[in-house]
Protein backbone atom coordinates (compact mmCIF):
# COMPACT_ATOMS: atom_id res chain seq x y z
CA UNK A 1 0.00 0.00 0.00
CA UNK A 2 1.32 3.45 -0.93
CA UNK A 3 2.43 5.75 1.90
CA UNK A 4 0.13 8.61 2.86
CA UNK A 5 1.30 11.98 1.55
CA UNK A 6 1.13 14.38 4.50
CA UNK A 7 1.71 18.07 5.13
CA UNK A 8 1.61 20.62 7.93
CA UNK A 9 0.00 24.06 7.86
CA UNK A 10 1.35 26.26 10.63
CA UNK A 11 4.82 25.63 12.01
CA UNK A 12 4.82 27.32 15.38
CA UNK A 13 5.93 25.35 18.43
CA UNK A 14 3.32 22.59 18.04
CA UNK A 15 3.40 22.58 14.25
CA UNK A 16 7.16 22.00 14.25
CA UNK A 17 6.64 18.96 16.47
CA UNK A 18 4.21 17.56 13.90
CA UNK A 19 6.90 18.11 11.26
CA UNK A 20 9.45 16.19 13.32
CA UNK A 21 7.17 13.19 13.77
CA UNK A 22 5.92 13.12 10.17
CA UNK A 23 9.49 13.22 8.85
CA UNK A 24 10.20 9.91 10.64
CA UNK A 25 6.82 8.23 10.40
CA UNK A 26 6.56 4.93 8.62
CA UNK A 27 3.75 4.74 6.04
CA UNK A 28 3.89 8.52 5.54
CA UNK A 29 5.70 10.76 3.07
CA UNK A 30 6.22 14.27 4.44
CA UNK A 31 5.52 16.34 1.33
CA UNK A 32 5.81 19.84 2.72
CA UNK A 33 4.67 22.63 4.99
CA UNK A 34 3.09 26.07 4.75
CA UNK A 35 3.29 29.07 7.05
CA UNK A 36 3.01 32.86 6.75
CA UNK A 37 6.43 33.30 8.40
CA UNK A 38 8.51 32.40 5.34
CA UNK A 39 12.03 32.59 6.87
CA UNK A 40 11.08 30.32 9.77
CA UNK A 41 9.11 27.96 7.53
CA UNK A 42 11.97 27.61 5.07
CA UNK A 43 14.37 26.85 7.92
CA UNK A 44 12.09 24.15 9.32
CA UNK A 45 11.52 22.68 5.85
CA UNK A 46 15.28 22.46 5.43
CA UNK A 47 15.70 20.86 8.86
CA UNK A 48 13.24 18.09 8.04
CA UNK A 49 14.11 17.59 4.38
CA UNK A 50 10.81 18.75 2.96
CA UNK A 51 9.42 21.56 0.78
CA UNK A 52 8.10 24.98 1.74
CA UNK A 53 4.84 26.14 0.11
CA UNK A 54 4.11 29.86 0.17
CA UNK A 55 0.42 29.17 -0.50
CA UNK A 56 -1.30 26.46 1.56
CA UNK A 57 -3.63 25.68 -1.37
CA UNK A 58 -0.62 24.59 -3.42
CA UNK A 59 0.32 22.22 -0.59
CA UNK A 60 -3.22 20.83 -0.45
CA UNK A 61 -2.98 19.81 -4.11
CA UNK A 62 -0.01 17.56 -3.27
CA UNK A 63 -1.16 15.73 -0.13
CA UNK A 64 -3.69 13.17 1.08
CA UNK A 65 -3.80 14.49 4.64
CA UNK A 66 -2.71 17.56 6.55
CA UNK A 67 -2.20 18.76 10.11
CA UNK A 68 -3.55 22.24 10.84
CA UNK A 69 -1.57 23.80 13.68
CA UNK A 70 -2.03 27.52 13.14
CA UNK A 71 -3.57 30.07 15.50
CA UNK A 72 -7.15 29.16 16.40
CA UNK A 73 -8.80 31.90 14.36
CA UNK A 74 -7.43 30.34 11.14
CA UNK A 75 -8.52 26.75 11.85
CA UNK A 76 -11.94 26.97 10.26
CA UNK A 77 -11.00 28.50 6.90
CA UNK A 78 -7.93 26.26 6.49
CA UNK A 79 -9.81 23.10 7.45
CA UNK A 80 -12.61 23.94 5.02
CA UNK A 81 -10.05 24.53 2.26
CA UNK A 82 -8.58 21.11 2.98
CA UNK A 83 -11.94 19.34 2.99
CA UNK A 84 -12.92 21.04 -0.26
CA UNK A 85 -9.64 19.76 -1.74
CA UNK A 86 -10.58 16.19 -0.65
CA UNK A 87 -7.81 16.17 1.97
CA UNK A 88 -8.22 14.50 5.38
CA UNK A 89 -7.45 16.70 8.38
CA UNK A 90 -5.95 16.59 11.86
CA UNK A 91 -6.79 19.86 13.61
CA UNK A 92 -5.00 21.06 16.73
CA UNK A 93 -7.20 22.14 19.63
CA UNK A 94 -9.49 23.94 19.92
CA UNK A 95 -11.31 22.75 16.81
CA UNK A 96 -12.41 26.24 15.76
CA UNK A 97 -12.79 29.69 17.24
CA UNK A 98 -16.57 29.42 17.62
CA UNK A 99 -19.08 26.64 18.15
CA UNK A 100 -20.94 27.69 14.98
CA UNK A 101 -17.77 27.23 12.92
CA UNK A 102 -17.20 23.85 14.54
CA UNK A 103 -20.70 22.68 13.66
CA UNK A 104 -20.24 23.73 10.03
CA UNK A 105 -16.84 22.04 9.85
CA UNK A 106 -18.10 18.77 11.31
CA UNK A 107 -21.08 18.75 8.95
CA UNK A 108 -18.77 19.31 5.96
CA UNK A 109 -16.43 16.48 6.98
CA UNK A 110 -19.34 14.08 7.39
CA UNK A 111 -21.03 15.05 4.11
CA UNK A 112 -17.74 14.74 2.19
CA UNK A 113 -16.81 11.47 3.92
CA UNK A 114 -13.42 12.85 5.01
CA UNK A 115 -11.47 11.82 8.09
CA UNK A 116 -11.36 14.70 10.54
CA UNK A 117 -9.29 13.98 13.64
CA UNK A 118 -9.17 16.24 16.68
CA UNK A 119 -5.74 17.00 18.13
CA UNK A 120 -6.62 16.05 21.70
CA UNK A 121 -3.22 14.50 22.26
CA UNK A 122 -3.89 13.36 25.83
CA UNK A 123 -6.14 10.60 24.49
CA UNK A 124 -2.93 8.99 23.25
CA UNK A 125 -0.93 9.59 26.43
CA UNK A 126 0.02 6.09 27.68
CA UNK A 127 -0.68 7.13 31.27
CA UNK A 128 -4.23 8.13 30.32
CA UNK A 129 -4.75 4.97 28.25
CA UNK A 130 -3.76 2.83 31.25
CA UNK A 131 -5.91 4.96 33.58
CA UNK A 132 -8.95 4.40 31.38
CA UNK A 133 -8.25 0.64 31.30
CA UNK A 134 -8.04 0.54 35.11
CA UNK A 135 -11.31 2.46 35.52
CA UNK A 136 -13.07 0.17 33.05
CA UNK A 137 -11.74 -2.92 34.85
CA UNK A 138 -12.99 -1.57 38.17
CA UNK A 139 -16.40 -0.85 36.63
CA UNK A 140 -16.62 -4.44 35.38
CA UNK A 141 -15.89 -5.56 38.95
CA UNK A 142 -18.75 -3.42 40.24
CA UNK A 143 -16.55 -0.67 41.72
CA UNK A 144 -18.44 2.59 41.14
CA UNK A 145 -16.72 5.72 39.82
CA UNK A 146 -17.32 8.47 42.40
CA UNK A 147 -15.15 11.50 41.62
CA UNK A 148 -12.37 12.88 39.44
CA UNK A 149 -9.95 15.77 39.95
CA UNK A 150 -8.05 17.25 37.01
CA UNK A 151 -5.21 19.76 37.38
CA UNK A 152 -3.57 21.32 34.32
CA UNK A 153 -1.17 24.10 35.31
CA UNK A 154 1.50 25.94 33.33
CA UNK A 155 3.84 28.92 33.67
CA UNK A 156 2.69 31.92 31.68
CA UNK A 157 5.70 32.00 29.35
CA UNK A 158 4.87 28.55 27.95
CA UNK A 159 1.18 29.23 27.31
CA UNK A 160 -0.79 29.97 24.18
CA UNK A 161 -2.56 33.30 24.67
CA UNK A 162 -4.61 33.55 21.46
CA UNK A 163 -7.49 31.97 23.44
CA UNK A 164 -8.43 31.94 27.12
CA UNK A 165 -7.13 29.27 29.50
CA UNK A 166 -10.37 27.28 29.18
CA UNK A 167 -9.92 26.74 25.43
CA UNK A 168 -6.14 26.50 25.70
CA UNK A 169 -5.65 24.11 28.64
CA UNK A 170 -8.89 23.03 30.31
CA UNK A 171 -10.32 21.82 27.01
CA UNK A 172 -7.98 18.82 27.16
CA UNK A 173 -9.51 17.68 30.44
CA UNK A 174 -13.04 18.47 29.28
CA UNK A 175 -12.38 15.98 26.50
CA UNK A 176 -10.93 13.41 28.92
CA UNK A 177 -13.78 13.67 31.41
CA UNK A 178 -16.28 13.27 28.56
CA UNK A 179 -14.37 10.22 27.34
CA UNK A 180 -14.44 8.68 30.82
CA UNK A 181 -17.91 9.71 32.01
CA UNK A 182 -19.98 10.18 28.87
CA UNK A 183 -22.20 13.14 28.04
CA UNK A 184 -25.07 12.83 30.51
CA UNK A 185 -24.26 16.09 32.28
CA UNK A 186 -26.55 17.25 35.07
CA UNK A 187 -24.83 20.45 36.14
CA UNK A 188 -21.85 22.73 35.46
CA UNK A 189 -20.54 25.42 37.78
CA UNK A 190 -17.56 27.55 36.77
CA UNK A 191 -15.43 30.41 38.03
CA UNK A 192 -12.39 32.20 36.66
CA UNK A 193 -9.98 35.08 37.01
CA UNK A 194 -8.01 37.31 34.65
CA UNK A 195 -4.64 38.34 36.04
CA UNK A 196 -2.08 38.60 33.28
CA UNK A 197 -4.12 38.99 30.07
CA UNK A 198 -7.51 40.43 29.16
CA UNK A 199 -9.00 36.93 29.04
CA UNK A 200 -9.35 34.26 31.74
CA UNK A 201 -5.97 33.02 32.99
CA UNK A 202 -7.14 30.65 35.73
CA UNK A 203 -10.40 28.72 35.77
CA UNK A 204 -12.24 26.27 37.98
CA UNK A 205 -15.15 24.07 36.91
CA UNK A 206 -17.30 21.45 38.61
CA UNK A 207 -19.19 18.99 36.42
CA UNK A 208 -21.73 16.51 37.76
CA UNK A 209 -23.18 13.65 35.75
CA UNK A 210 -26.68 12.23 35.99
CA UNK A 211 -26.53 9.25 38.31
CA UNK A 212 -22.75 9.34 38.13
CA UNK A 213 -19.57 10.99 39.35
CA UNK A 214 -18.58 14.57 40.03
CA UNK A 215 -15.52 16.05 38.32
CA UNK A 216 -13.48 19.04 39.46
CA UNK A 217 -11.20 20.76 36.94
CA UNK A 218 -8.64 23.51 37.43
CA UNK A 219 -6.61 25.09 34.64
CA UNK A 220 -4.05 27.84 35.06
CA UNK A 221 -1.40 29.50 32.92
CA UNK A 222 0.01 31.61 35.75
CA UNK A 223 1.62 28.97 37.96
CA UNK A 224 5.35 28.42 38.38
CA UNK A 225 5.07 24.68 37.92
CA UNK A 226 3.84 22.55 35.06
CA UNK A 227 1.31 19.97 36.24
CA UNK A 228 -0.85 17.49 34.36
CA UNK A 229 -2.58 15.23 36.86
CA UNK A 230 -5.75 13.19 37.24
CA UNK A 231 -6.96 11.79 40.55
CA UNK A 232 -9.83 9.31 40.54
CA UNK A 233 -11.90 7.95 43.41
CA UNK A 234 -13.78 4.70 42.93
CA UNK A 235 -15.58 2.62 45.50
CA UNK A 236 -12.65 0.82 47.12
CA UNK A 237 -9.66 2.51 45.48
CA UNK A 238 -7.96 5.83 44.80
CA UNK A 239 -5.97 6.31 41.56
CA UNK A 240 -3.30 8.91 40.80
CA UNK A 241 -2.18 9.53 37.22
CA UNK A 242 0.70 11.86 36.31
CA UNK A 243 0.27 12.58 32.61
CA UNK A 244 3.62 14.37 32.44
CA UNK A 245 5.71 11.83 34.33
CA UNK A 246 3.65 8.97 32.86
CA UNK A 247 3.04 7.21 36.16
CA UNK A 248 -0.07 5.51 37.49
CA UNK A 249 -0.60 4.48 41.11
CA UNK A 250 -3.53 2.71 42.77
CA UNK A 251 -4.15 2.96 46.51
CA UNK A 252 -6.36 0.45 48.28
CA UNK A 253 -7.15 0.27 51.97
CA UNK A 254 -7.21 -3.08 53.76
CA UNK A 255 -8.31 -4.18 57.21
CA UNK A 256 -5.50 -3.93 59.76
CA UNK A 257 -3.64 -7.22 60.27
CA UNK A 258 -1.25 -8.11 63.05
CA UNK A 259 1.24 -10.93 63.28
CA UNK A 260 3.27 -12.00 66.30
CA UNK A 261 5.70 -9.14 65.69
CA UNK A 262 2.78 -6.71 65.79
CA UNK A 263 3.23 -5.84 62.12
CA UNK A 264 0.30 -3.85 60.75
CA UNK A 265 -0.67 -3.46 57.09
CA UNK A 266 -3.39 -0.92 56.40
CA UNK A 267 -3.00 -0.14 52.69
CA UNK A 268 -1.73 -1.52 49.40
CA UNK A 269 -0.07 0.60 46.72
CA UNK A 270 0.06 -0.71 43.16
CA UNK A 271 2.25 0.95 40.57
CA UNK A 272 0.97 0.20 37.08
CA UNK A 273 3.47 -0.13 34.24
CA UNK A 274 3.05 2.68 31.74
CA UNK A 275 4.80 2.48 28.32
CA UNK A 276 7.00 5.49 27.56
CA UNK A 277 5.74 6.01 24.01
CA UNK A 278 5.44 9.61 22.78
CA UNK A 279 1.76 10.67 22.61
CA UNK A 280 2.26 12.77 19.46
CA UNK A 281 3.82 9.81 17.66
CA UNK A 282 0.88 7.61 18.65
CA UNK A 283 -1.59 10.32 17.61
CA UNK A 284 -0.08 10.84 14.16
CA UNK A 285 0.42 7.13 13.57
CA UNK A 286 -3.28 6.59 14.28
CA UNK A 287 -4.23 9.44 11.94
CA UNK A 288 -2.11 8.05 9.10
CA UNK A 289 -3.52 4.54 9.62
CA UNK A 290 -7.08 5.88 9.50
CA UNK A 291 -6.34 7.76 6.28
CA UNK A 292 -4.55 4.83 4.69
CA UNK A 293 -7.15 2.19 5.59
CA UNK A 294 -10.25 4.46 5.79
CA UNK A 295 -10.89 3.36 9.37
CA UNK A 296 -13.11 5.11 11.93
CA UNK A 297 -11.12 7.63 13.94
CA UNK A 298 -10.59 7.30 17.70
CA UNK A 299 -10.82 11.05 18.36
CA UNK A 300 -13.15 12.43 15.68
CA UNK A 301 -13.89 16.10 15.18
CA UNK A 302 -17.31 15.50 16.76
CA UNK A 303 -15.49 14.94 20.06
CA UNK A 304 -13.58 18.17 19.52
CA UNK A 305 -16.84 19.99 18.89
CA UNK A 306 -18.36 18.65 22.11
CA UNK A 307 -15.31 19.72 24.13
CA UNK A 308 -15.50 23.15 22.49
CA UNK A 309 -19.17 23.44 23.50
CA UNK A 310 -18.28 22.61 27.09
CA UNK A 311 -15.43 25.12 27.03
CA UNK A 312 -17.73 27.80 25.64
CA UNK A 313 -20.36 27.02 28.28
CA UNK A 314 -17.76 27.46 31.02
CA UNK A 315 -16.35 30.63 29.44
CA UNK A 316 -19.87 32.08 29.19
CA UNK A 317 -20.56 31.37 32.85
CA UNK A 318 -17.31 33.04 33.88
CA UNK A 319 -17.97 35.99 31.60
CA UNK A 320 -21.49 36.77 32.80
CA UNK A 321 -20.85 35.90 36.43
CA UNK A 322 -23.26 32.97 36.43
CA UNK A 323 -21.96 29.90 38.22
CA UNK A 324 -24.46 27.30 37.14
CA UNK A 325 -26.05 25.54 34.17
CA UNK A 326 -28.98 23.20 34.73
CA UNK A 327 -29.36 19.79 33.15
CA UNK A 328 -32.22 21.00 30.93
CA UNK A 329 -30.34 24.00 29.57
CA UNK A 330 -27.15 21.97 29.10
CA UNK A 331 -28.96 19.27 27.16
CA UNK A 332 -30.42 21.85 24.82
CA UNK A 333 -27.11 23.61 24.13
CA UNK A 334 -24.84 20.58 23.86
CA UNK A 335 -27.04 18.22 21.85
CA UNK A 336 -27.01 19.83 18.40
CA UNK A 337 -24.65 18.65 15.65
CA UNK A 338 -22.57 16.24 17.74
Amino acid sequence: MDPVRVGVIGVGKMGERHCRVYSNLRDATFVGLADLDEPRAREIASNYGTEYFANHKDLLREVDAVTIATTTRAHFSLAMDALNANVDILVEKPLTQTVEQGEELVAAAISQDRIAQMGHIERFNPAYVELKNVIENFAEAGMQLIGLNFRRLSPFDTSNVDVDVVKDLMIHDLDLVSDLCGRSLADIRAWGRSTTTDSVDQAWANLSFQGGPVAQLIASRITEQKVRSVEVTVDGAYIEADLLGKTLTIHRRTLPKYDKAKYQQESIIERIHVPMDEPLLLEQRHFVECVQHRRPNRVPATDGLYALKLAQEIANQIGDGSARSTAESLSRRLAANE
